[in-house]
């Protein structure tokens, strides 16, 4: 007791010590705290407004004054969300848009599936069986056998040791990257990453670094600048997980990524790929099997999985039967790329206009040479191209994108897409159209 006693005097001497120590600016700062301390205790927080009565004449007539804010700016009548197109019947090699009978260049119908009559014959004998929907995620009473035998199928076509199916096609990489990249990790993405791989880095919050498009150059300048930063805090990057993500055929441009520099830059650096391939898939390939196989290289592997609502079983056995068909005609994708090699080459030379993506893309796109300095009056341009097209019997699409969110925002375009229905002389057709469209509309 006497010891606890005596080491209590004795802080109490060193607190006074170093009071009588201590600078005097330092003493008057904490006086002024003290105060103030003291006065926060002590005084009200807010003052009471003196209440004033008001009659009812006098709340009639502020009632009839106040003007409500509008909750977003007024839209002009002529906004694209406005002035929408609208389809009869199913989006097939012929569609009917606003009435009037089209050859559809809009679709991605790659390998015209969407009418195929065995895949329909497949789906309507599913819904008879299982009804529309599942009502349930896939933990919860939303596994149906047709998704297992849709997932074996995957799994041997793309020859991987398994597969796993989402909802839709945007839930997939969503889903996949935040799965998988969480916090504190960081991500090597591309800049004209569609917007779903945006939406699933915005999900991780995950340590994001742009690259320039398709550009290894850059990409490996910021994987040694990480290297780099990895070298001063060994301890750190021991626990941080690396990726990039890049599309096997890019959406918003319509080239395929340079895979085997990236496999080299993977290995290199300790890195992992995220591979998005929703256009490439079924289009690349000898077999369709995607990026990878047009390059030759062993499939990357993959897990993934959500708790959305499953895929309708009626998809899933339409998909099945998508796959018998692809199986059973890998000719398909040859006279794809050949259709898509002839529509490239036809476009080429229109003035105003440039080709943008790979001559083997289904999925190109037209942008405007100059750009007028205005990306309101460029996307008025190009929907003027549009409309002439349409007007004569081809139906084709703008690009359009979440402008106020998209991270590298691209070029107003527009976006040609090429099915295997489309004959050559309906190919030759829309190439001569649309340069006579860019001659009226532009020139």
């Amino acid at each position: 007791m006497a010891a606890a006693g005596a080491g209590q005097q004795w802080v109490l001497v060193e607190m006074v010590q170093a009071f009588y120590e201590a600078p005097a600016y330092h003493l008057i700062l904490e006086g002024i705290l003290i105060l103030w301390i003291i006065r926060l205790l002590f005084s009200k927080t807010y003052k009471l407004q003196e209440r004033s009565d008001l009659t009812l004449k006098e709340k009639e007539e502020l009632i009839e004054e106040w003007q409500p804010e509008p909750l977003v700016p007024p839209v002009p009548k002529d906004h694209p969300a406005l002035n929408y197109n609208i389809v009869s019947g199913p989006p097939t090699h012929i569609i009917t848009v606003n009435g009037k009978e089209c050859i559809n260049f809009a679709s991605f119908n790659f390998l015209g599936l969407l009418d195929n009559e065995k895949v329909k014959s497949a789906a309507q004998a599913s819904l008879k069986k299982y009804g529309v929907g599942t009502c349930g995620p896939r933990g919860f009473y939303g596994t149906f056998d047709v998704h297992l035998e849709l997932e074996e199928r995957l799994a041997k076509f793309m020859r991987t040791e398994e597969a796993i199916i989402y909802s839709y096609g945007f839930a997939t990489i969503a889903s996949a990257i935040p799965a998988y990249s969480k916090r504190g990790d960081i991500v090597f993405v591309d800049e004209a990453a569609c917007f779903a791989i945006q939406k699933g880095l915005q999900a991780s919050r995950s340590n994001i670094k742009l690259f320039k498009h398709n550009d290894m150059a850059d990409l490996e300048r910021l994987l040694k600048e990480q290297e780099t930063e990895d070298q001063k805090n060994p301890r750190k990057a021991r626990v941080t997980r690396r990726f990039m993500v890049v599309e096997g055929l890019y959406m918003n441009t319509g080239d395929i990524c340079p895979l085997p520099e990236l496999i080299k830059l993977k290995y290199k650096y300790k890195v992992r790929i995220f591979l998005e391939e929703s256009l490439s898939f079924g289009v690349l390939g000898e077999h369709g099997r995607g990026i990878t196989e047009h390059f030759g290289i062993n499939r990357l592997s993959g897990q993934g999985y959500c708790f959305s609502a499953s895929l309708p079983p009626l998809l899933a056995a339409a998909a099945i039967e998508a796959l018998n068909i692809m199986e059973d005609n890998p000719d398909i994708f040859q006279t794809l790329r050949a259709k898509c090699e002839r529509i490239h080459k036809a476009l080429q030379g229109i003035s105003g206009l440039k080709v943008v993506g790979e001559s083997f893309s289904p999925a190109l796109h037209l942008q405007l040479e100059e750009s007028s300095g205005s990306r309101e009056n460029d996307v008025k341009l190009l929907k003027r191209v549009v409309d002439y097209c349409m007007n004569s019997g081809i139906a084709l699409t703008q690009a359009r994108y979440l402008e106020k969110e998209e991270k590298c925002l691209p070029p107003p375009s527009i976006r040609v897409v090429i099915t295997v229905e489309q004959t050559e002389q309906e190919l030759d057709k829309a190439a001569s159209l649309l340069k006579e469209a860019a001659q009226s509309v532009l020139n």
